[in-house]
């Protein structure tokens, strides 16, 4: 089955052989003609299944039993993330929030707090906060500045929206007893910034994709904050990002 979706204003083809991909984007359906197409095969669920296998086997459990519907997901999200280094868009790993239409994003080690963070900042702020995506936003990088966009894959509990803002910021998340925020250069933010992005196996998306980090950190500004979780920590935030 084929239809069409507008993700980061590309329009991507997606051709699937399960209907739940196409459920898991309704929201960015559109009838524009495509930028780019993308399909998906058993083998792609086959590999997806595999890479599920080895990863329980490093962390010492069992695989997760997973449905190939599930892992086609997993595949198309893979596929648009490697279609869009060509247009000078990332798949980064992170909470993006936005504030009177400006958008902060927060990334970390997975279980530190960025959701809770980000759900702190809606309670403080109000009707003038909303969710851009909780999970995996899509970062387009320009000589102008860098535009993060919402995108089907918004975490868990489904947090984000159609739509897109300016990046003001990206902060690093880390627990501390008390709120505290700082802005760090490119040399103490790197080693997060190429973890949380999306890494193509393929060695030319590779290179550019680096190269696109180091725009990234060019554009925006970089900080890092220690938060207890208590809702004064997104004050502490937004007053020293702005």
């Amino acid at each position: 089955m084929v239809k069409r979706y507008k993700i980061a204003d590309k329009v991507i083809e997606i051709n699937s052989l399960y209907e739940e991909v196409h459920e898991y984007c309704f929201d960015y359906l559109t009838e524009d003609k495509a930028d780019c197409c993308i399909s998906t095969t058993q083998a792609d669920i086959d590999h997806e299944r595999e890479k599920n296998a080895k990863s329980a086997l490093l962390e010492g459990r069992q695989p997760y039993d997973t449905a190939d519907s599930y892992l086609e997901e997993l595949a198309v999200y893979r596929k648009i993330a490697e279609k869009m280094i060509d247009f000078d868009t990332i798949l980064f790993h992170g909470s993006v929030v936005a504030v009177d239409g400006v958008g902060y994003l927060f990334t970390a080690k997975s279980g530190t707090g960025k959701s809770t963070h980000t759900r702190l900042w809606r309670e403080h702020f109000g009707d003038r906060a909303f969710m851009v995506n909780d999970d995996k936003p899509l970062l387009h990088i320009t000589d102008s500045g860098v535009i993060a966009y919402g995108t089907p894959y918004n975490g868990k509990h489904r947090l984000g929206t159609n739509t897109s803002v300016l990046l003001k910021a990206i902060c690093i998340l880390t627990r501390a007893d008390n709120n505290h925020i700082e802005p760090i250069g490119f040399e103490q933010a790197y080693k997060m910034l190429l973890q949380q992005v999306y890494r193509p196996k393929n060695s030319e998306l590779m290179m550019k994709t680096l190269r696109l980090i180091d725009s990234l950190a060019d554009t925006v500004k970089l900080y890092r904050l220690g938060c207890n979780m208590d809702i004064s920590a997104a004050k502490i935030a937004y007053d020293g990002m702005r």
